[in-house]
């Protein structure tokens, strides 16, 4: 694959889709096409699955299936055949994501999650994992004045600190690929630091 696949993660009110956003017409300015999608999402299906993860209640098992069913689909539909083409994907989280929510944010075995994420995308992992970091009580202020909460929006800061903290464990685990951006300042300096590590990588 020559393509090149870029992930934006963090807890939810960290700003990534923002920086997303800018990176993709940063990139489209430049000649490079670059498709932008997210998780849980990307396909009609996977759309379909995220409906419910995000408004039916259930365990923490259902949802890391609902999760892991919808990137399957998404690898096989979008993401792989546009890395095939060349291009670069910009994804609004990915397998990351299911470790932080459901493994830290609601304590599911990470054995589990490791067989799933095997089963579901083999070897296939992002070239660059983009790591918004804020606190939890940053993220909330942001969210609360942006938009109605959705089912796991509304969970409370100790959720918020487990997902944090799990996600701060994937970066320790990938430190190659997972790259910490520190989401609290202005727009500008979150922007600067993408800039800086796409450059350190001569993208």
């Amino acid at each position: 694959m020559s393509g090149r696949f870029i992930t934006f993660e963090g807890i939810d009110g960290a700003g990534k889709s923002t920086h997303m956003s800018a990176l993709a017409e940063r990139l489209g300015s430049a000649g490079r096409p670059a498709v932008c999608t997210r998780e849980p999402g990307g396909t009609p299906l996977a759309e379909s699955l995220r409906v419910l993860m995000l408004q039916q209640a259930m365990d923490p098992l259902t949802e890391a299936l609902l999760a892991f069913a919808a990137r399957r689909d998404h690898l096989e539909k979008v993401i792989r055949p546009a890395l095939m083409r060349g291009d670069t994907v910009l994804c609004d989280r990915f397998t990351d994501a299911t470790f932080a929510y459901q493994g830290g944010g609601r304590g599911m075995d990470r054995a589990v999650l490791e067989q799933l994420e095997s089963w579901v995308q083999g070897n296939q992992q992002p070239d660059l994992t983009l790591w918004f970091d804020v606190s939890p009580e940053v993220a909330a202020q942001r969210r609360a004045a942006a938009r109605e909460p959705d089912r796991f929006e509304r969970q409370d800061l100790d959720f918020f600190a487990r997902v944090r903290a799990a996600y701060l464990a994937r970066q320790a685990a990938s430190p190659a690929r997972f790259v910490r951006i520190d989401a609290a300042g202005t727009l500008a300096q979150v922007a600067a630091q993408i800039t800086a590590t796409l450059e350190s990588r001569r993208w």
